[in-house]
């Protein structure tokens, strides 16, 4: 796939320089900016008649985290943009990030420790080439130089990112340090998308924008064992292929969006259903890893603009489930919504408020698989009453001009990691946020 990626690239080349025109005026060639990120999340004691070793701690704790991110972007040639993020983290999620399928902190993933660390986030290069004479202004702004585009345009992006970045995008739904805090709301909770316990892996992304039409493809490196930070570089047999198509539309005057996304893992996984048969009682998946597994899945992400301070979202995703998850999260099929609105009407409109509901769930040999007391890289609660997980986000975001956003939020979670014999549990949130 990345092959094919780079030569359909190298094709497009003559093809988009021909068809330029005469350059628009340049602008500042530089984009330095900055994040910081502090939550603080927490929650009391609920129904649990029993856990296991990945299971949410059931009595009162409260944890911490901080992310801190230097963006700096510097144009390099007509077109050619280079990016690096160097990316500073410390602190903890509740309960280690285990014991729920959707974690209520999107701004950190594994993070466990209270002395902080520094790391390079990205360093990609991003390559557009305009299709037609007649551009418009693109603003400076994180990882993105100010710069002029054509409605018809192709974008090439080669380094190390998150496929996030790329690929399914949501207006009212998107960004964990902003927006909903829950990764079933953030992103498609069924996409295990190739990563490091990070949130960031290396590859390639083609994209072709034609009016109110996207296609994108990327090819992106897995990690070598499930949820860690070490990439798989035999990409011959680990990778991750993902392709999207989006529509941008108006509704009423107001604009939407509709993205169609599907994509295929390969890596050394094992398989839950050879875990079961091998040892029916305390089953252990990663005995029976080996190279060549793959899974595949398909997503609907959808954006609707009801008026000017007034925003709904959707998304439903499902994969096939039967090879053990790698990347992102233990969810095989997923439904999120909700809403986002401005604070315009009490006269706040740089504030946010937001309500959104997602439900999670598995299919047949993940949960045979946990009920016989095995466990995943998250859940695991040593015996499982299955049922889908279900979370309620609510957050208010005030906003202090441009320069960040403090947020109240609070999390209410059903049959937690899939059981309905544990919780339910409300878990609450404070969220600072400053940006320059």
């Amino acid at each position: 796939m990345t092959k094919r990626l780079l030569f359909l690239a190298c094709f497009c080349l003559p093809i988009a320089l021909a068809a330029q025109g005469p350059e628009a005026p340049t602008p500042d060639p530089w984009s330095l900016h900055g994040q910081l990120t502090y939550q603080l999340q927490g929650h009391g004691g609920f129904t649990s008649p029993y856990a296991g070793d990945n299971s949410l701690q059931d009595r009162r704790e409260v944890r911490g985290s901080f992310t801190t991110t230097f963006f700096a972007g510097r144009r390099l040639w007509e077109g050619a943009e280079l990016y690096a993020n160097a990316e500073a983290f410390a602190g903890a999620g509740v309960s280690r990030v285990l014991g729920l399928a959707a974690p209520p902190n999107g701004a950190t993933y594994r993070v466990d420790s209270t002395t902080l660390k520094v790391g390079l986030a990205r360093l990609f290069l991003r390559q557009t080439w305009n299709l037609e004479s007649a551009t418009e202004a693109v603003a400076d702004g994180p990882n993105q130089v100010a710069t002029h585009q054509s409605h018809h345009r192709v974008v090439l992006t080669v380094g190390k990112l998150s496929g996030t970045d790329i690929f399914d995008a949501n207006t009212y739904s998107h960004d964990a340090r902003t927006q909903f805090n829950n990764w079933s709301l953030w992103a498609h909770a069924a996409w295990d998308y190739p990563a490091d316990t990070r949130g960031y892996t290396w590859g390639v992304a083609l994209e072709w924008i034609h009016d109110d039409w996207a296609l994108r493809a990327g090819s992106l490196m897995e990690p070598k064992e499930a949820n860690q930070l070490e990439l798989d570089h035999d990409v011959r047999h680990a990778h991750g292929e993902v392709i999207e198509l989006e529509h941008d539309h108006e509704l009423g005057g107001q604009k939407g969006a509709l993205r169609l996304l599907a994509f295929e893992n390969h890596a050394r996984m094992g398989s839950y259903r050879k875990a079961i048969d091998l040892m029916p009682a305390s089953p252990d998946v990663t005995t029976t890893r080996a190279s060549g597994r793959a899974k595949h899945g398909f997503g609907l992400n959808a954006e609707q603009a009801v008026t000017p301070d007034l925003g709904l979202f959707l998304r439903a995703g499902w994969n096939d489930g039967k090879t053990e998850s790698w990347a992102f999260t233990e969810v095989e099929r997923t439904l999120s919504m909700g809403l986002s609105a401005s604070g315009r009407a009490w006269g706040r409109s740089g504030d946010r408020v937001g309500l959104g509901f997602a439900a999670n769930g598995l299919n047949r040999d993940h949960r045979d698989y946990l009920a016989a007391g095995g466990y995943g890289f998250m859940v695991g609660d040593g015996r499982l009453a299955y049922s889908a997980e279900r979370v309620v986000d609510a957050y208010y975001a005030l906003a202090f001009g441009s320069f960040g956003s403090f947020s109240l939020e609070a999390q209410r979670f059903e049959h937690l990691a899939f059981n309905r014999d544990r919780g339910p549990a409300t878990i609450y949130g404070l969220r600072l946020h400053l940006q320059l």
